[in-house]
């Protein structure tokens, strides 16, 4: 993933017409190549997730779109129902898929306790995977991941959980022009407009993670990535603390594993 192409300024970055065509033409493709025969697309009510739905929807029909909403006991109430909501007004079909069962027995099973709790936050982002995945199988569908630009490049995500996809149509946007991308599509505004918040565990929110919301840490990742520039460049141009501009490469880095397939030792070697 580290070569996704960026969007071009001054023509795609503005156009969302060429933006919603390309990625609908995109979504057609990847299914037709593999002879399947639909998508399945896990929704939470989110940005990414509902953006992603509807671009399936228009690319594939909503009889070959499939949604899968899998709340824990803390989900807000107003995410599965936002969710479920764009869902109806697609016409697709979607089930409800609880997961707190399933955690409790891997829980009861597994002979060390949770040492904090990402380890139970990546368990659910990788039984979410699961779960879609025998959908998929069963249906022979292909899975739509969700992910965008941002949370990549950063890391943000659980290897083999929410990173676990066949295709990702919006890996290329960055989640400010994820949020440009849902106006276009004339997505609800509460869903256009709502915070960033992995629901991972109880409470949890983005700055939980992370050191700013994605309107700072967008440009910064845009100069970093696709300009090239410096991190001392991009402080100054950008006129923002040297230490955040670090701070993101770091995670860059330090996240690399999750983006490219499991090392081998011909990898070590070369």
């Amino acid at each position: 993933m580290d070569s996704l192409p960026p969007i071009p300024e001054g023509s795609e970055n503005s156009d969302w017409k060429v933006v919603e065509e390309r990625i609908i033409n995109f979504v057609r493709d990847v299914v037709e190549k593999a002879k399947a025969d639909g998508v399945v697309v896990g929704i939470s009510g989110g940005l990414d997730s509902s953006v992603t739905l509807a671009l399936c929807v228009r690319a594939l029909g909503k009889d070959r779109v499939l949604g899968i909403a899998m709340p824990t006991s803390f989900t807000p109430k107003d995410d599965l129902e936002d969710a479920l909501k764009l869902a109806e007004a697609l016409g697709i079909k979607a089930y409800i898929v609880p997961i707190d069962p399933i955690i409790d027995a891997f829980e009861k099973q597994l002979p060390l306790k949770p040492k904090d709790r990402l380890v139970l936050g990546n368990l659910r982002a990788r039984v979410r995977m699961v779960i879609l995945y025998y959908f998929a199988n069963n249906l022979n569908y292909l899975v739509a991941g969700t992910g965008d630009r941002s949370e990549i490049l950063i890391g943000f995500y659980t290897k083999y959980g929410d990173g676990a996809s066949d295709f990702m149509p919006i890996a290329h946007l960055y989640k400010t022009q994820v949020r440009k991308l849902a106006s276009h599509l004339g997505l609800p505004m509460k869903i256009v407009l709502k915070p960033s918040s992995p629901q991972l565990w109880p409470g949890h929110k983005l700055k939980d993670e992370l050191p700013e919301d994605y309107e700072v840490m967008d440009p910064i990742l845009q100069h970093l990535f696709d300009k090239r520039l410096e991190p001392k460049e991009v402080s100054e141009i950008l006129k923002v603390p040297i230490e955040l501009v670090r701070l993101l490469e770091d995670r860059y880095k330090r996240t690399s594993h999750k983006r490219r397939m499991p090392l081998t030792i011909f990898d070590s070697e070369r």
